[in-house]
């Protein structure tokens, strides 16, 4: 499958970006949209942050599960990730700082910016997975590079999740301690494929 992603389909909310204080990047699900992912802007309450949502063409990032080997993912995913380059290029070339940066995303959005911010570590506002880990059928330390000084990153998911590992995602919170990150991990026993309330209330106070 030949996904292209362009960013000038990301949608916005929020605060005015030449207002903004913050900007969080919203990363939506397989077969979801960035529209999807925009109430949840309304739940964090935030009126000093932009929410940009990306959306991904024909609704998914790259075409396979995050487990495969990250080839059977190309050019997909290596375009997901030129995206979230490009957009967070124009946000720095603007005028905001990284620490002014924050990601989140859900399931396959979430494993694009685990995979994204551990490639690219630096002193974020903050990083938010939920049920997602870093993409490939092994962990490669030596792909992630960087220094978050102690950017806040949060992962939640369940224990036992149809799509994401318990274990991948204590993998990935381990990686980013490696990177310098400051970690919070919360395991839900039982959780179904969702994002929780709790989860939310995480974020909100994160950021």
């Amino acid at each position: 499958m030949d996904l292209q992603h362009n960013p000038e389909n990301a949608l916005w909310a929020g605060a005015p970006l030449e207002q903004a204080k913050k900007v969080l990047f919203l990363l939506h699900g397989r077969g979801a949209t960035a529209s999807s992912m925009l109430p949840l802007a309304g739940e964090l309450g935030l009126t000093d942050t932009a929410f940009l949502a990306p959306q991904a063409t024909r609704n998914t990032w790259y075409p396979f599960p995050f487990l495969a080997p990250p080839a059977q993912n190309e050019p997909g995913l290596s375009s997901a990730l030129r995206l979230l380059k490009s957009l967070t290029a124009q946000l720095l070339e603007s005028g905001f700082s990284s620490r002014q940066l924050y990601f989140l995303g859900f399931s396959q959005g979430a494993c694009l910016a685990a995979e994204f911010c551990a490639r690219y570590a630096a002193p974020y506002g903050g990083v938010f997975i939920l049920t997602g880990g870093l993409i490939g059928d092994v962990v490669e330390p030596g792909r992630y590079q960087g220094d978050f000084q102690q950017t806040p990153a949060f992962f939640g998911s369940s224990d036992v999740d149809p799509h994401v590992p318990e274990s991948r995602v204590l993998e990935t919170a381990e990686i980013y301690r490696q990177l310098g990150a400051s970690v919070t991990l919360k395991i839900y026993p039982n959780m179904p494929h969702t994002v929780v309330t709790d989860e939310v209330e995480w974020v909100r106070r994160l950021m």
